[in-house]
């Protein structure tokens, strides 16, 4: 198992964790709409990655993952937007989805050239 394996899944669950806690105190107008969304997007990428490190063709699940990946990145920015995080906040967040993304390209690359 690669080391982007063995780290990405990790990072993404302290991303999670991390989204959770800040999803909780959204207004009740965001929370059951955008935050939902982010929760769910977010749980969707772990089931891909932990479903990708089990079996034997993981291509196709990393790029949907990647997929996600990015359309949490826009749910994040509006977050943003909106005043629901605040600048450090959105900073700090985004380093993190940024980091878990590197791991996630890197992972697809090894699966590309190993195909």
């Amino acid at each position: 198992m690669a080391a982007s394996t063995t780290q990405a899944v990790p990072k993404l669950y302290d991303v999670i964790l991390w989204l959770m806690g800040r999803v909780e105190k959204f207004p009740r107008s965001q929370k059951f709409t955008l935050g939902d969304r982010i929760v769910n997007i977010s749980l969707d990428i772990l089931d891909l990655l932990i479903e990708a490190t089990y079996t034997r063709d993981r291509l196709a699940l990393l790029r949907k993952a990647n997929v996600q990946l990015e359309k949490l990145r826009y749910l994040i920015r509006i977050c943003h937007d909106l005043k629901l995080l605040s600048a450090k906040q959105y900073a700090y967040v985004s380093n993190e989805i940024n980091e878990a993304g590197k791991l996630l390209g890197g992972w697809i690359r090894s699966q590309s050239s190993s195909s």
